[in-house]
């Protein structure tokens, strides 16, 4: 099989951006469809990338005080119905065991597609005194909700996350614990993925069931449509109220506890790849990636370049570089287009001429750029040319997203522009939900957020016309 059939295999961006991302997801082995209607199977390639994800995330977790916890993946039907408004928001998406063996269950077992309550069981048996707090808890564990449209990463009937689960003594010291929560998930998404992302605050409309406050970091994808790539709850004391969970503090009354939760999934991988990539394949941001560099000899039949390519392996994992080398038998071409449509960010081409003139060639993933390097300083040099593809692919996105940001001031602008093109539209806004509704109904799109850093476009809500404080993001939505 050629180089350009390979290529041909990806159907256009431009064309139809649906089949373009299921080809990429396919092509690239990061998934395989199960059995299960809207359930994948995460191949090792894809399973990397969440790995990779997990650990520098886990880290920033475990530096902020959080430990790993596990809880059932089952959900007693009386413990879900604690509280109202939680389970209302996800009862059309819960899958329930209702048998076990040949018996049929007393009470019916809820699988669970978050695990507020388990917690929340759990915290109002452990807690007893402000000694006992703050209790900083997450778990990385898969959920299920009961999709009736799926599409790998994005939506899947189940799907590996991580969720975290926090009380506290006051009010004050949860909301500051959701806000640090979602700096460390934005500060994860630019300088990890290179994903741009606005920080900001869900309304009363989009935010989480029993939630007080929801807060979220939006992105914004190669065809204009936006991603919700990881958000943070503040609570209050509802959870705590319908479960009963209080401690003593200091001047020896009794108070419920403040909660908060958070959590970023396997979606923000779907969210990578519609940021970065092109019709050649993936495009990885090169701290993430899995394989940061793959040598591919040429002319490997040849006296001494297979050795030198070995050598130059061992040299380059030991600069603590993630480095394959394909020593298989195809040929050169079929190679450069493998390492491409998997995203390899950089691809280090060696053979007889090079090695006689110590050098190798290397190829930017990003931009095809291609640069001849000296071997006794190549480990530098891959690693410069990784910072500055992070910084490129980052500043390509931003721009990105800075040409797909448009302002309306009335339904009209607001119909006009997304009646032509997708993107965010910045626009004043009242408060009310009919205003929210009818900007939903009436063109299809949803409010993403009401950004922390806000702008005053203009002193009326662009819907009703009536006077207006906040500037809320709009857009189309996966």
């Amino acid at each position: 099989m050629s180089k350009d059939k390979v290529v041909r295999e990806i159907t256009d961006m431009d064309v139809d951006f649906s089949q373009w991302y299921t080809d990429i997801v396919k092509k690239a082995e990061l998934i395989d469809y199960s059995n299960v209607r809207g359930c994948m199977i995460l191949r090792p390639y894809g399973y990397a990338i969440w790995e990779n994800i997990q650990n520098v995330v886990d880290k920033k977790f475990k530096e902020t005080g959080h430990e790993n916890v596990s809880m059932p993946m089952f959900i007693p039907e009386s413990l879900l119905n604690k509280e109202k408004d939680h389970i209302e928001g996800f009862a059309p998406e819960v899958a329930w065991v209702t048998h076990g063996g040949n018996e049929r269950l007393e009470e019916r077992l809820c699988v669970r597609p978050t695990s507020e309550v388990l917690f929340c069981d759990h915290y109002s048996n452990i807690v007893e005194s402000y000694k006992d707090l703050p209790k900083l808890y997450n778990q990385w564990c898969s959920v299920v909700r009961w999709e009736k449209t799926t599409r790998p990463f994005l939506r899947s009937l189940e799907f590996l996350w991580q969720e975290g689960h926090t009380i506290h003594a006051t009010g004050e010291e949860a909301l500051e614990e959701t806000l640090r929560m979602l700096d460390i998930y934005g500060d994860f998404a630019e300088n990890y993925l290179a994903i741009p992302v606005i920080k900001g605050r869900k309304t009363e409309k989009e935010k989480f069931a029993g939630a007080h406050s929801t807060y979220t970091i939006e992105s914004l994808m190669h065809d204009g449509k936006a991603l919700q790539a990881g958000t943070s709850h503040y609570f209050g004391d509802g959870f705590a109220k319908a479960f009963d969970i209080k401690f003593t503090d200091k001047d020896n009354t009794q108070k419920f506890v403040h909660q908060t939760s958070w959590g970023i999934s396997t979606r923000i991988i779907g969210g990578m790849i519609m940021v970065h990539s092109d019709n050649n394949g993936l495009v990885m941001p090169p701290r993430i990636a899995p394989i940061q560099t793959i040598i591919i000899p040429i002319a490997s039949h040849k006296e001494g370049v297979l050795e030198k390519a070995n050598e130059l392996k061992t040299k380059l994992i030991a600069s603590d570089l993630r480095v394959k080398l394909d020593d298989t038998d195809k040929t050169p071409g079929w190679k450069f287009s493998e390492a491409e449509m998997k995203g390899i960010p950089v691809r280090v081409e060696l053979g007889p001429r090079d090695i006689e003139n110590g050098e190798a060639v290397l190829v930017r993933r990003d931009t095809r750029e291609k640069i001849t390097v000296k071997l006794d300083n190549i480990e530098n040099e891959i690693k410069d040319l990784l910072e500055t593809m992070h910084n490129d692919m980052f500043e390509k996105a931003k721009n990105h997203r800075e040409e797909r940001t448009y302002v309306a001031k009335n339904m009209e602008e607001l119909t006009n522009i997304f009646k032509e093109k997708q993107g965010f539209v910045k626009g004043m806004w009242c408060e009310s939900l009919e205003c929210e509704e009818k900007i939903k109904d009436e063109l299809g799109v949803s409010s993403r957020c009401m950004p922390f850093e806000q702008e005053k476009i203009s002193d009326v809500c662009m819907c009703c016309g009536k006077p207006a404080e906040k500037m809320v993001v709009w857009a189309k939505a996966y």
